[in-house]
């Protein structure tokens, strides 16, 4: 998992194993995908999509 992240650009600097497996690709949704359901019931209106350029988590 560490390897795929790194191959993506990403730099992961986990404290344990666990730590890391929560920050599997496939941990997460298809943001877009929760932004169209979303929007698509009402709850919402998209107005801007943003992009992370970094994460600390502690």
């Amino acid at each position: 998992m560490h390897d795929e992240l790194e191959s993506h650009g990403i730099a992961v600097r986990p404290q344990s194993w666990r730590a890391l497996a929560e920050e599997a690709p496939g941990a997460y949704k298809d943001v877009d995908a929760v932004a169209a359901v979303t929007e698509a019931a009402g709850l919402a209106r998209r107005v801007a999509r943003l992009v992370p350029l970094g994460v600390v988590k502690g």
